[in-house]
């Protein structure tokens, strides 16, 4: 149990290719070196149902949901999130890690789809009463560059396990998600970090626990 009693939640952002699931893996490891109690998670996803309502968005043709319709789908699997697996572990004093929340419903559906930043946000006041990590980790990369990474993972897996909606989605789609993703962190620097991710796996690792430290310096009880 964390010494303050208190559980902490982050999230790692960014577009396709960034690297979020390994610093994600990464960042949960050095936690719990450090003696937290960690939760990995990921969205869309986390609990059952939540996992069920991804598979409908992360295959298939990208035409296949209007933008109010997919960001309804993205905050139905997020509210099973949240209740169900993210605030009874924070509650507990666990230490929660998410790979993509809320953010990303903003970049992808309210920035790049166009579906608007009033849409979104009020979606995610209804459906879960405006909830937030205490610090989102947002890992910047130019869209070329990362849809490249992606490219290589692919190759090297079955391709009816591919999960690639998104990355299809065109060039210019993936450059307003850069721009969205900076956006956001510029609107709210109080909870936003941006981390280049161009280097090794390890430089941006150390770089996300350098934040981290700086904002939780008291409950991690290490310099900031």
């Amino acid at each position: 149990m964390d010494a303050t009693g208190k559980g902490r939640f982050i999230s790692l952002e960014g577009g396709e290719g960034a690297g979020k699931s390994t610093q994600v893996r990464l960042l949960c490891d050095r936690l719990r070196e450090a003696g937290r109690t960690v939760v990995q998670t990921r969205e869309p996803g986390g609990t059952p149902g939540a996992e069920s309502i991804r598979s409908l968005l992360v295959t298939g043709d990208g035409d296949k949901w209007d933008p109010m319709t997919e960001a309804l789908l993205h905050f139905a699997a997020r509210r099973s999130h949240v209740e169900t697996l993210i605030r009874p572990a924070l509650e507990d004093a666990k230490w929660v890690i998410s790979d993509r929340f809320s953010d990303s419903t903003m970049a992808y559906q309210g920035y790049a789809q166009g579906l608007g930043r009033d849409a979104v946000t009020e979606l995610g006041q209804l459906a879960i009463d405006g909830f937030k990590p205490d610090l989102t980790i947002i890992l910047d990369i130019p869209a070329g560059e990362g849809l490249a990474r992606v490219d290589q993972r692919h190759s090297a897996v079955d391709a009816a396990t591919v999960e690639d909606r998104y990355e299809r989605m065109g060039d210019a789609f993936h450059k307003t998600l850069r721009d969205a993703f900076l956006d956001i962190a510029e609107r709210e620097p109080e909870r936003c970090v941006i981390v280049d991710a161009r280097g090794t796996p390890e430089e941006v690792g150390e770089a996300i626990w350098k934040a981290v430290a700086a904002r939780f310096a008291k409950e991690l009880r290490v310099a900031a």
